[in-house]
């Protein structure tokens, strides 16, 4: 009996250690995890507010010249020279009716070569019917909904289109601030502005994008207007510097006008002849 009852307390006592070292293992796996500089780094974002300062930010984006805008429809783009030429491809639109958010993803089916740049596109459109309460759930469920697809994009670089509306400006500069704190630093954020937003308006100072993309198509009775101004030497405003613009395949900009990244919306479907025709543009600007 004194034997076994020796074999039973070594056995417990195994039985011990054993428990002892897994508690250690468990317990030096979690700190690992709660204190890695990844888990530091993303606590350290939910701070409050931006400092001053800390709006506008570095506009030199790792994007090819050429930015080509897929939409919502079926795109065959493999015929493009992904050296010289990205794609900015609408990835989902969120409508915002009510005090709801509604995500259409993008339906449409998109192809391009493997090594092609791909930039993901959200576009955010107002119920004109059931117009948007623009409250505090409403803003965090639109700052989610891009952050998942920041989450699943390769490239570090995500745009937002959104043609807010004086009574919405505030809104969408707080999207804008709580992304920026929730994105990791290596991604960049990209916007369209309105070529109204670029000249006497200045809402755009300060907020913490690194690009902002001038729409010069659309434009309705102002484009002779807009384009005189910037002809005649006048400057876009929507960052202290300003590389890219944007434009239609079917609506040419006239020449000298200032940027070194050249956007391109096609109203049809992208052909070797329509790209070749973005690329000319570009050279003409050299």
């Amino acid at each position: 009996m004194a034997g076994v009852r020796a074999s039973r307390k070594a056995d417990g006592w195994r039985a011990y250690r054993c428990r002892l070292l897994l508690g250690v293992a468990v317990g030096l796996l979690l700190a690992g995890l709660f204190l890695s500089p990844f888990s530091l780094r993303e606590k350290g974002r939910v701070r409050g507010p931006l400092p001053a300062g800390e709006g506008a930010r570095d506009a030199s984006l790792p994007l090819p010249r050429v930015m080509l805008w897929a939409w919502e429809r079926r795109e065959d783009m493999r015929a493009i020279d992904p050296r010289q030429v990205g794609v900015a491809y609408l990835a989902k639109t969120l409508f915002l009716r009510q005090g709801n958010v509604v995500t259409r993803p993008r339906l449409q089916p998109l192809q391009v070569p493997p090594t092609t740049v791909l930039m993901p596109v959200v576009r955010i459109e107002s119920d004109k019917l059931s117009p948007p309460t623009l409250d505090a759930g409403q803003r965090t469920r639109v700052v989610e909904e891009i952050l998942a697809l920041g989450r699943a994009s390769i490239t570090p670089v995500i745009q937002i289109d959104f043609d807010a509306k004086i009574s919405e400006r505030a809104f969408y500069r707080t999207v804008l601030y709580d992304l920026r704190r929730a994105l990791p630093d290596t991604t960049r954020i990209s916007i369209t502005a309105l070529a109204s937003w670029c000249l006497a308006d200045h809402w755009l100072a300060g907020l913490p994008i690194d690009e902002a993309v001038p729409m010069l198509f659309r434009m309705g009775a102002d484009r002779q207007r807009v384009l005189w101004h910037l002809q005649t030497g006048g400057a876009l405003r929507c960052l202290p510097t300003q590389q890219s613009l944007g434009m239609a395949a079917d609506e040419p900009l006239p020449h000298g006008l200032p940027g070194s990244r050249l956007y391109v919306f096609n109203p049809q479907a992208w052909s070797s002849a329509s790209v070749h025709s973005a690329l000319e543009e570009v050279k003409r600007w050299e």
